[in-house]
């Protein structure tokens, strides 16, 4: 055969192997701003064996990329050997690297865009503008992840939901067997918890007859600690001055025996260690602590005066103990004037300190006020608010000192006596104690 005619078979043969062994990767490439990518593309790789043509060795190619135009031709490595061998590219622009992806190639006669051939990418640029542009990164992608994740606990054959999970001696986690309310041991066992918990005795009545000479009464049972709140009409007792706490007995000392028609209500907890407690709960079951609900101490409609002279229209009487530090005292009160004729002066007393002294005028129908004690070991601190029809409204914060018993006392007169009256229409005075 003529050389010129082998020359040119064996350039044909040569085109046709180069068409079949590589695969086109041709695309455009663009920026987040719809600007073409100006850069280079380097593509890595390791050795492997691709079908039909042999060992490629581990090696680079770096590609230009000029207003967005990428083009590339690549031996196929989908079914390559090893199996997960990829190429690495590697996206740079402007003296900094952008992103990295991975691609698998495999064969076609027709050329591939990137997004055929791309199987994972993740940001790497050292910009702060694309710190955030993240994709997610294959396990096997991650120097020793897979191990890692191999070393966490799992799920054991006994794993249940809503319940506490324990360490079985395999490192797996499952979920600890029991009755609702048993306690789970340091071993992962279960049983019921130690000791009983305490219940308590609500709005209980002491046993005894209360006539105003009977000083004993008793508590069906005996109170844990220091546990015992005693009221007597609502009004707190101290232990010890009021009363004293034996077992479940209460002795009153002369002075506070309890009278006629007077009520007392016990509050406690009960011990169930103590023999012959448990169970012995009288009253509604509660966990509720009264101490906190508002105890009122006196509540009614006054009197009424038309005289020149201060005169009690009400008052509230407040006994020796029933005042403890921490509590706090709240008085409301209203008048009513009627008439034009003449002006008045009303004076609310604390004990022997006046916490409260206005003068109103004959267009003034009517007055209100409201005061709140603090109770301290010194004595109280007491905020004053008043207003009127016309009287302005006047705050004021006046100290007392301590008085072991007191009087709240509402007074008023009028200047000119004669057809005007002052009625003391409503006074309430309401004990938050700090027990």
């Amino acid at each position: 055969m003529p050389t010129r005619k082998l020359l040119a078979l064996a350039i044909l043969c040569g085109l046709a192997w180069s068409q079949t062994a590589l695969t086109t990767i041709q695309d455009t490439l663009f920026t987040a701003d719809g600007s073409r990518f100006n850069g280079t593309v380097t593509i890595q790789w390791s050795t492997f064996d691709a079908t039909n043509i042999g060992m490629i060795v581990q090696q680079s190619k770096t590609v230009q990329v000029v207003n967005g135009n990428l083009y590339v031709q690549l031996v196929p490595n989908a079914g390559a050997q090893p199996p997960a061998n990829v190429y690495t590219v590697q996206y740079q622009s402007g003296g900094s690297q952008q992103f990295t992806e991975s691609w698998t190639v495999g064969v076609s006669a027709q050329p591939l865009t990137v997004a055929e051939v791309r199987i994972g990418s993740v940001t790497v640029s050292t910009s702060s503008a694309s710190a955030n542009a993240q994709t997610p990164i294959p396990e096997s992608s991650v120097v020793g992840l897979v191990d890692d994740l191999t070393q966490r606990p799992m799920k054991g054959v006994a794993f249940g939901t809503n319940g506490v999970a324990i360490v079985d001696d395999s490192g797996a986690l499952e979920t600890a067997v029991g009755q609702v309310g048993d306690c789970v041991m340091v071993d992962g066992t279960t049983g019921p918890c130690g000791g009983i918990p305490p219940t308590f005795a609500d709005n209980e009545t002491p046993g005894g007859i209360v006539d105003g000479s009977n000083n004993t009464f008793t508590l069906v049972n005996i109170p844990s600690g220091t546990s015992l709140i005693l009221f007597r009409n609502g009004l707190f007792m101290t232990a010890g001055s009021d009363y004293t706490l034996t077992a479940s007995t209460l002795l009153f000392p002369p002075g506070t025996i309890p009278q006629p028609l007077d009520v007392l209500t016990a509050f406690y907890r009960v011990d169930p260690s103590v023999a012959g407690n448990i169970g012995a709960i009288t009253g509604p079951a509660s966990q509720v602590h009264p101490a906190a609900a508002a105890q009122v101490i006196c509540s009614a409609a006054g009197a009424t005066t038309r005289v020149s002279t201060s005169a009690s229209l009400g008052a509230c009487d407040v006994p020796i103990g029933g005042l403890q530090s921490g509590d706090r005292i709240e008085i409301r009160f209203t008048l009513a004037h009627t008439g034009t004729a003449s002006g008045f002066d009303l004076l609310v007393n604390w004990g022997s300190t006046a916490i409260l002294s206005r003068h109103g005028g004959t267009q003034d129908a009517a007055v209100a006020g409201r005061a709140e004690a603090a109770i301290t070991l010194n004595g109280a601190q007491v905020s004053v608010e008043s207003w009127g029809t016309i009287l302005a409204f006047l705050p004021a914060i006046v100290n007392s000192p301590f008085q072991n018993g007191l009087k709240i006392d509402f007074r008023a007169d009028v200047s000119t006596p004669g057809s005007d009256t002052i009625t003391l229409t409503n006074y309430t005075v309401l004990r938050y104690p700090s027990h």
